[in-house]
């Protein structure tokens, strides 16, 4: 029997199936796997997020697995050689910020003692659950999404805004959306 996935989900597409079915919407703590995601997110700003996922080992590859202390001390010449290594999406700007944004994760990690704690204190370290009955009728912020991104922004990360915020809390489980009949609700 096939399974009923949310609709967003383009129907035949192994990449965007498997990232559905074993990632969005699942609770996700793990620091490191936070910032990539985040990384990311910031990078599909104006594209699809499946253009970005179809490229995420590339990515991996080329902020050497995300490491945060080592994305962090990352100069000009990383960021030519992650231009010049391909397979990423070639935006000086964008890349710069996954490493300012490390940057400021480290000091968030200070801070709080980690990413994870940080962020998933907007929801009181609960996701928010929303069944909806079609998801092009669910929100793309919220009130949560507006505070976090003012407060990343007082702080001083890049390639962020409410949508792009809501769109990571619904990819790390923040919020979970899954439709009402998904099977990821069974």
């Amino acid at each position: 029997m096939q399974k009923v996935r949310c609709g967003w989900v383009k129907v035949g597409d192994k990449t965007y199936e498997d990232y559905h079915d074993k990632e969005w919407g699942k609770p996700l703590h793990d620091d490191k796997a936070l910032f990539e995601l985040f990384s990311l997110e910031t990078q599909a700003a104006g594209l699809s997020w499946l253009t970005v996922l179809k490229k995420r080992e590339n990515y991996r590859e080329v902020f050497e697995g995300f490491e945060l202390e080592k994305v962090a001390s990352y100069t000009d010449v990383d960021i030519k050689r992650i231009i010049d290594k391909g397979g990423v999406i070639k935006n000086i700007p964008k890349i710069k910020a996954v490493i300012n944004n490390a940057k400021l994760f480290l000091q968030i990690k200070q801070e709080y003692g980690s990413i994870d704690n940080f962020l998933w204190s907007y929801v009181n370290h609960k996701p928010i659950v929303n069944r909806l009955e079609n998801y092009k009728d669910g929100a793309t912020t919220s009130s949560i999404s507006d505070q976090l991104t003012k407060d990343l922004k007082k702080r001083g990360f890049k390639f962020i805004g409410s949508v792009t915020i809501y769109a990571f809390m619904q990819a790390c489980g923040m919020i979970n959306e899954h439709e009402k009949f998904c099977w990821c609700n069974s």
